[in-house]
């Protein structure tokens, strides 16, 4: 089960990768007219109305995503099937349509089918129509009915499939709707605690991937919160709305890299250089684009208690930014390009005060993750004896340019190679491999190439973290693999 939710978390990265550009083109727009919102500039209306057509449409994103992510081969016509199966869902299930069934008018159905069209049934779309793809893309019907065999059969049956999860669904969604409103007023109803108590089990949950899960309450329009959205299309409280977002900046862009500066300084002289290397790399990464995997795989399963220390920070600043109501938001992550572009919307309130919280973070993880390193002797990247960048007699190997070819077959052959290795994916800093023999695996032919960190979360299952550049490792590695 843990396996098959941290699949679905990979496959959310896809869809949520574009947000990014939503945040460009909207942080642009209101930047050039934030006060008119576009009624007073040509192109900032444009800019504005072209980053709203995504965020606007994030469900259906995420249905198209997920059933992408999840599918066996990755193929368009699982995408179509997600598309198929949420168009289907939130037909059946919409206002008009269950009024219709039972009979009633439209202003007496229960309020949860006005919130039919969320990322929850998004990615409940998306699921399905990778699970009809994975049994039905290979069927061969009789000859007067082949046209249909196949891939074109996918779509036909995630359509039949919906109907009968739509079905579910109308009695289902109003009680799940009413525990997810209960969940979420119930730490909302908490307001800058709520917030604090949010942020930790964010972080507690990075490992598991189900962290996606938890932010789809808070982030999305799932119950109605939906803080990013509301936050980015102005429609929400100043203050208030961005407070799940806002203490992240402080955390991604100073605290973390601030803790790799407390791990650099503290590591064995003789590993200094290669600790640098990591830290260095990650750190900016986490500053600039909010990207915080890299630097926090360094140290999650090394030091598992300053993890919890690193969450407990991450709840801190949740609660502080959300008590003094300094918000910013992010249209992918808590990186300077999303603070820069946000800090000129409307519901944008002293931002540069998350800036200072950042910088008096950055002391507190600096001094905090020393002290605890030292006092316990925890065994961080660069002081283990069993030391996750050591040079074992081989070069590490750093990729180049553009080319990471030396880097994937190091790390291929550490796997073990075709003879081991099942199947390789990827998310947006790991490598995910199912291998046949985990004893096989060399975990330090791996490490010597220079990664943050290896994660074995199974028997068969383990995670190279590679950083940002993974997709360019894992095309490489599907270069060699027969």
């Amino acid at each position: 089960m843990m396996k098959y939710l941290q699949k679905l978390g990979r496959s959310l990265m896809l869809p949520v990768a574009v947000l990014p550009a939503a945040a460009i083109l909207m942080g642009i727009g209101y930047w050039i007219d934030h006060d008119g919102w576009g009624a007073g500039n040509a192109v900032a209306a444009f800019l504005i109305t072209a980053g709203s057509s995504i965020i606007d449409h994030i469900p259906i994103l995420f249905a198209v995503g997920v059933a992408l992510g999840m599918s066996k081969t990755k193929d368009g016509s699982a995408a179509l099937s997600g598309l198929v199966a949420f168009l289907v869902a939130t037909s059946l299930l919409s206002i008009d349509s269950v009024a219709m069934l039972q009979g009633i008018d439209s202003e007496n159905v229960n309020k949860a089918f006005e919130r039919i069209d969320n990322a929850f049934i998004g990615i409940i779309s998306g699921i399905i129509a990778s699970i009809m793809y994975n049994r039905f893309s290979q069927v061969q019907l009789p000859d007067f009915l082949a046209f249909f065999s196949g891939k074109r059969l996918v779509p036909i049956m995630s359509a039949v499939a919906m109907l009968v999860a739509s079905a579910a669904l109308f009695f289902i969604w109003p009680l799940f709707y009413g525990a997810l409103v209960s969940f979420g007023e119930g730490i909302s109803g908490l307001g800058n605690v709520g917030a604090g108590l949010y942020g930790f089990f964010n972080r507690l949950l990075i490992p598991t991937g189900l962290h996606h899960a938890l932010n789809a309450v808070f982030w999305f329009d799932t119950i109605g919160i939906d803080d990013i959205g509301k936050f980015w299309d102005g429609s929400g409280i100043k203050g208030v709305t961005g407070m799940y977002q806002a203490g992240f900046f402080p955390i991604m862009m100073f605290g973390l890299p601030a803790a790799g500066l407390a791990m650099y300084h503290t590591a064995k002289t003789k590993r200094k250089k290669q600790t640098a290397s990591l830290m260095l790399a990650a750190g900016f990464a986490a500053f600039f684009t909010g990207v915080t995997e890299p630097l926090e795989f360094a140290f999650m399963f090394l030091a598992p208690a300053l993890y919890v220390v690193h969450a407990a920070l991450t709840g801190l600043s949740l609660f502080i930014a959300a008590t003094f109501q300094w918000t910013a938001g992010f249209g992918f992550s808590a990186g300077f390009v999303d603070l820069f572009l946000s800090s000129k919307l409307p519901l944008a309130n002293q931002p540069y005060m998350l800036i200072v919280q950042g910088l008096v973070f950055a002391v507190i993880y600096y001094f905090l993750f020393r002290f605890l390193i030292v006092k316990f002797d925890l065994k961080t990247p660069g002081r283990g004896d069993d030391e996750d960048y050591e040079d074992q007699g081989g070069e590490t190997i750093a990729p180049s340019g553009n080319k990471f070819s030396a880097m994937a077959a190091k790390i291929y052959d550490g796997l073990g190679g075709d003879a081991n290795v099942n199947s390789i994916d990827f998310c947006a800093s790991r490598l995910r491999v199912e291998v046949k023999d985990m004893t096989v695996v060399d975990q330090k032919k791996i490490k010597d190439t220079g990664v943050p960190g290896i994660n074995v979360v199974g028997p068969q299952s383990i995670q190279v973290i590679v950083g940002t550049n993974v997709q360019f490792v894992a095309d490489e590695i599907e270069k060699i693999r027969k």
